[in-house]
């Protein structure tokens, strides 16, 4: 195991193909990924996903991934004492509308609803989270689920058709955080897969406060670390104080938490979201630190650093951060972790978020979101190319509405 003390002084960014495109532009728009005063520009679509069947109703949406073939897998919490309880008439029996989907969703991309599974065991052979948090597609198709209970030191993978395969860690084998164990998790928040390693990168995550790194076909333990690439110590962070740098103070040398998110670029970096620290701290592969960057860094309560997809062009141009506490996703140009604009707000209609929580792309770089809380949604932002900037803060993306690509 591979345990990381050192902190690289100044900032290396990866190299970008310049002039490189994704597709076609919007009628009338023309532009290159990375050029000066450009940015993806999205439209909300409004019908998207179909209607669910069986009078299903979905809870808290808390995870979502993109597999080979362009379907959206997402990954909700469907007990009652979850989300059903809460709503008024709405408990399994009492009418009939509703009851809990599975929890494991999988969707085409035009909002078909392809297949779904999940839940506890009837025969005991594994530990179904109190309260699943993310999933991730290994190199094998196989879908890993993270536990992110109270109780839940685990993962578990499936194959698609929902057939147990295996469970990484325990349920309820400790108390407290030991953000060194080599065998079992505290409640994991994401995992995400490297395809060019075969390694899962596990955002370890509300109790533990550190980056996993594990070989996606054994499950094995193959390094981990905290912040700048420091051993985890849950003594220090367990006497830290919330960090605010407009107050002058250094920043914290652990991770604030919860880490939710761990996510690996095509060019060997992998992007960690400090949610508790309102940052995102960049490694290599092996957790050497490279960089940090704040994102609205006067954000309290839970953060402005939810969940991390890239756009799809080979060099993956643009970031796209998940700000569930300021309901909305900002557009960064990933080479220098600059803003370029951002969209969404708070609000139940199309295009607007009540706790965006977790973001990913497709091939044709269209966007889909989740939202957890009363959020318990499922959202696709349609890709129209490469336009200029018309505000920071462009608010609804609905479609044809002038502002949103003509300026104000």
């Amino acid at each position: 195991m591979k345990r990381k003390f050192n902190l690289l002084v100044g900032i290396t960014v990866a190299a970008f193909v310049a002039g490189c495109t994704t597709g076609d532009a919007a009628p009338g728009l023309t532009g290159d990924f990375g050029e000066a005063g450009m940015a993806p520009r999205f439209e909300v679509d409004p019908l998207w996903p179909q209607p669910l069947p069986n009078h299903w109703l979905v809870g808290p949406m808390i995870g979502v991934t993109v597999d080979s073939r362009d379907h959206i897998w997402v990954v909700h919490r469907n007990t009652e004492d979850q989300f059903m309880a809460q709503e008024l008439g709405l408990v399994s029996g009492v009418s009939e509308c509703c009851q809990p989907g599975p929890p494991v969703l999988e969707f085409d991309q035009e909002g078909n609803l392809i297949s779904s599974f999940g839940g506890p065991s009837e025969t005991g052979e594994y530990d179904w989270p109190g309260s699943n948090h993310g999933l991730a597609i290994d190199n094998m198709g196989n879908i890993w689920i993270g536990g992110n209970g109270p109780q839940d030191q685990h993962v578990l993978q499936f194959s698609t058709d929902g057939t147990f395969l295996k469970q990484i860690g325990g349920q309820g084998v400790r108390s407290g955080r030991d953000s060194n164990d080599m065998v079992n998790f505290g409640q994991v928040a994401k995992l995400s897969n490297h395809a060019a390693t075969n390694e899962l990168f596990v955002a370890d995550g509300y109790q533990n406060k550190r980056v996993v790194v594990l070989d996606a076909t054994t499950g094995e333990f193959k390094r981990y670390w905290g912040a700048y690439g420091n051993v985890p110590d849950d003594e220090e962070y367990s006497s830290m104080t919330r960090w605010n740098n407009a107050n002058g103070t250094p920043p914290p040398p652990q991770f604030q938490g919860p880490v939710h998110c761990a996510e690996p670029s095509l060019d060997g970096l992998v992007y960690v979201c400090d949610r508790g620290a309102d940052r995102v701290q960049v490694f290599t592969i092996d957790g050497d630190f490279v960089r940090e960057a704040q994102f609205a860094p006067n954000t309290r309560s839970q953060g402005s650093t939810w969940d991390i997809a890239f756009s799809p062009d080979a060099a993956q141009t643009y970031l796209y951060l998940a700000d569930g506490q300021n309901m909305k996703v900002y557009i960064i140009l990933r080479e220098t972790m600059e803003v370029l604009t951002s969209f969404g707000d708070g609000g139940r209609q199309p295009g607007l978020f009540f706790a965006v929580h977790s973001i990913d792309t497709d091939s044709d770089g269209n966007i889909y979101t989740t939202e957890t809380y009363e959020g318990s949604r499922l959202q696709k932002f349609v890709y129209l190319g490469i336009g200029p900037i018309p505000n920071a803060d462009q608010g609804a993306l609905w479609p044809g509405e002038a502002h949103t690509y003509g300026g104000m």
